[in-house]
């Protein structure tokens, strides 16, 4: 741009976890994902509610702004349309040599379209497109706070590139370097969604649940096959298309071949009975993931000389991964945004622009922040349209009196202040209960969040006890790294610890979240334990809640006890 936009609203839109972002002369008025609004999980549609929502807040309209930053150049995954021809040499690939080629031709003329309708929307703004993968690395780097650092993005697909190595640094604003960059279908992002569809769970929703199964399986069967699927190379990893065919970008194509399926397991139902050849395919799964990003890790290391490491992309919500990076003291910290997925990069091509522009105003209101969205301090509950509910006012010390249910083994759905960023809880929308409670793991996935009987839930600790129960050795503020635990954990705490020994800790102090601080010191007075049991306010399925409406649905449709909602007391 020719000058710095005054007004410029970043956006994630028409592909799946659509966001939007918006800074004003720099400073970040707020960032929401769409579906906290429109109760639409993963929803790809153009995030209406939360651009009404950041325009509404800094009062201005769709003509007040300057510029638009989108998450994608269409013109680069042009460049696959030729390349894709490569396919045709090869017996295993060259089904899908043409359609591939043509798939990216076709969401190269789309995204263009995209960004010609969203002209059309904010006629008086510039719309820029930015490179997926720099807007990872900005939204990560950014959030950081830090003044150098790696930057590691891995994830399925950005225009053609699935892993970027960067050096970024502050030199009045943040600036990224990529050093080194791998190019689909050299892609780990692609390989867990395609194994997680395999196994029975939807893609780009439950890899998470796949994670978790790896836990309960035994990844020694079917190791030889991943090591021979996911070869690593002197720069990265390469996929074999005889088990990963090439992607296509038009539905009807497989992620997996026949040979996948005749050397681990057929396809699995979703309503079928999970065995244990899903979960040691799970295993290996994760095992082979692990060990691909360590070795990635490493290669950030020896390129950029850097002492810290800034993760992004769709794989790095894979917290056991994560973890497995922190334990090998590759640097000496690690940093992974609250939201490291793509609705993240509504906020990193909002950063890109505006870098871009040579405004000398620097940003802020980005560093270490992650409770951007909407709040509701004083709603106005109606509650006709849930007849089973009833409310009260508390005038008590609610920290106190939320301590006391929850020690008394009440499962309390949390609703307070604004909403967070990214995919986890993190104490403003939240259900808490008391991980000393006998069967309490059970009885959430049953009777709360409706889901899989294996599936683990969080601890959330005060950082400064964090020590005794965890053996991270770092700060965890967004619940984004799997950490072993003490021994006086799995004496004290065993339903927080998942079956490989780990627990995916999110740790918070009094400048954090003071709330959430103060229910977790009250709790410690009465149980001498500062942790409690945190997982997101929905239900399996659902996205978590932004509103009171979607809370009170939550409470209404579940197991839940009660809601304290904004010093409300909402019980059934």
């Amino acid at each position: 741009m020719d000058h710095a936009p005054a007004i410029l609203l970043g956006l994630c839109s028409f592909t799946h976890d659509s966001s939007a972002a918006l800074l004003v002369e720099g400073e970040l008025v707020g960032f929401v994902e769409e579906e906290r609004l429109s109760q639409k999980k993963h929803t790809r549609s153009y995030p209406h509610h939360a651009v009404e929502w950041l325009l509404g807040k800094a009062d201005i309209k769709p003509g007040d702004v300057d510029a638009v930053a989108y998450n994608f150049q269409p013109v680069r995954y042009l460049a696959e349309t030729p390349a894709a021809l490569r396919f045709a040499l090869s017996r295993t690939t060259r089904s899908r040599a043409l359609p591939r080629a043509a798939g990216f031709a076709k969401v190269a003329v789309r995204t263009q379209r995209r960004l010609q309708s969203l002209g059309r929307q904010f006629p008086g703004a510039q719309v820029t497109p930015v490179r997926h993968h720099r807007a990872h690395q900005l939204a990560a780097f950014a959030a950081s706070g830090w003044d150098e650092s790696a930057v590691l993005v891995v994830d399925s697909l950005g225009e053609r590139q699935t892993t970027t190595i960067a050096h970024a640094r502050q030199v009045g604003r943040p600036v990224t370097r990529t050093l080194e960059a791998l190019y689909d279908p050299a892609s780990l992002g692609y390989m867990y969604g395609a194994v997680t569809e395999h196994l029975g769970w939807r893609r780009g929703d439950e890899e998470g649940t796949v994670m978790a199964l790896a836990a309960l399986g035994d990844p020694s069967r079917f190791r030889h096959i991943f090591a021979r699927a996911v070869r690593t190379t002197a720069t990265g990893f390469a996929l074999d298309p005889a088990y990963f065919p090439p992607r296509v970008l038009t539905s009807g194509y497989a992620r997996t071949s026949p040979r996948l399926a005749t050397e681990t397991c057929p396809p699995r139902h979703a309503n079928e009975r999970v065995g244990q050849t899903h979960r040691d395919v799970a295993a290996a799964l994760q095992e082979r993931t692990e060990q691909i990003m360590l070795h990635l890790a490493w290669r950030a290391r020896a390129l950029t000389g850097s002492q810290r490491l800034c993760l992004g992309g769709g794989v790095a919500t894979n917290c056991v991964s994560v973890g497995r990076i922190i334990e090998a003291s590759i640097f000496d910290e690690v940093f992974v945004p609250p939201a490291p997925g793509d609705a993240g990069t509504a906020l990193g091509a909002a950063v890109a622009v505006y870098a871009d522009s040579g405004s000398r105003r620097p940003l802020s209101g980005i560093a270490r922040a992650c409770y951007l969205g909407p709040s509701f301090p004083e709603p106005a509950l109606d509650l006709t349209p849930w007849p089973g509910l009833q409310q009260k006012l508390l005038s008590v010390e609610v920290a106190e009196f939320l301590a006391d249910q929850l020690a008394h083994g009440k499962i309390v759905g949390l609703f307070q202040g604004a909403v967070e960023a990214g995919p986890r809880a993190l104490g403003n929308r939240s259900i808490l209960a008391s991980p000393l409670e006998a069967g309490i793991v059970e009885r959430l996935n049953a009777t709360v969040k409706f889901r899989e009987p294996f599936r683990p839930f969080a601890p959330v600790v005060t950082a400064a006890r964090a020590g005794e129960f965890f053996a991270l050795g770092q700060d965890a503020p967004y619940m984004s790294m799997a950490s072993r635990v003490t021994d006086v954990a799995r004496d004290r705490i065993p339903a927080i610890v998942h079956a490989n020994g780990t627990a995916r800790l999110q740790t918070v102090t009094a400048g954090q979240n003071p709330f959430l601080h103060e229910v977790l010191e009250a709790f410690a007075r009465r149980t001498g334990v500062p942790v409690l049991i945190n997982t997101s306010l929905n239900v399996k399925g659902k996205p978590i809640c932004g509103t009171p409406d979607m809370a009170l649905d939550c409470l209404a449709g579940s197991g839940l006890d009660a809601l304290l909602l904004e010093g409300r007391w909402i019980t059934k």
